[in-house]
């Protein structure tokens, strides 16, 4: 199997709840039907997280407005199901990833197909230093700096999407893209986000260990943060 992510962004005729909506409606049903594909995972910036948006942080000049992760047998059958995503979003880019899932959303807020999974889903899509070797900078992220993540912030669902290829030529060239759920009260708290407890001291030490690890391995020169709300449709089985 293969895990393809789909950034889209909405018409502009359309506010961002009706794309949610028309994805979720529209879109996803007919996705569904198609053979082959495994598992499908929608994540977008509605008016569910609006108060998020102090958490906001575009690097690209134009965030996308949505995510759509599909699990399919074999991504060459890609005519079976862009066609139906073209027909309901503004433009679309598309990556093939290869996913690593170090926190494991169902363990803390289980959901069942369809429903709106508890809390928002940062969404982050960023590139590696440019001087960084890859292997060095993969034994940075997922071999030192995922468990800081883990360790100082309150997320309970963590995955980590490295980038294999884009779909088409006009994908931009992003390293990765990282799913990690929080609760809702994290959007707008620090101490939630980084679950200190109302502790300030504690709150500014699991802030700095995150800068200095963040800076070990991504460019924030071009990264997007984007606060969203996760519908996972059909889970992998």
């Amino acid at each position: 199997m293969e895990k393809l992510l789909y950034p889209l962004w909405k018409p502009a005729t359309e506010t961002a709840d009706e794309f949610r909506d028309a994805l979720l409606q529209t879109v996803s049903p007919g996705l569904l039907e198609i053979p082959g594909l495994r598992s499908l995972r929608l994540c977008v910036a509605d008016s569910a997280v609006e108060a998020a948006a102090g958490r906001r942080l575009v690097s690209s000049g134009s965030a996308a407005d949505a995510v759509l992760s599909l699990w399919v047998d074999n991504a060459g059958d890609a005519a079976l199901w862009e066609p139906l995503i073209d027909g309901c979003a503004g433009r679309r880019n598309g990556y093939q990833v290869v996913e690593s899932e170090p926190l494991v959303n169902q363990a803390a807020h289980p959901c069942a197909p369809g429903e709106r999974v508890f809390g928002m889903c940062h969404v982050v899509f960023f590139r590696k230093p440019v001087e960084m070797a890859r292997a060095d900078w993969l034994s940075a992220w997922q071999g030192g700096h995922t468990r800081v993540a883990i360790d100082t912030q309150s997320t309970f669902g963590y995955r980590q999407n490295v980038v294999v290829r884009p779909l088409d030529e006009d994908s931009p060239w992003v390293d990765a893209i990282v799913e990690e759920n929080f609760p809702p009260e994290a959007m707008t708290s620090d101490h939630a986000f980084y679950d200190t407890g109302g502790d300030e001291a504690l709150l500014q030490a699991r802030m700095k260990a995150m800068m200095d690890s963040c800076v070990n391995f991504i460019d924030f020169e071009s990264i997007d943060v984007i606060p969203m709300s996760e519908y996972l449709l059909k889970p992998l089985d």
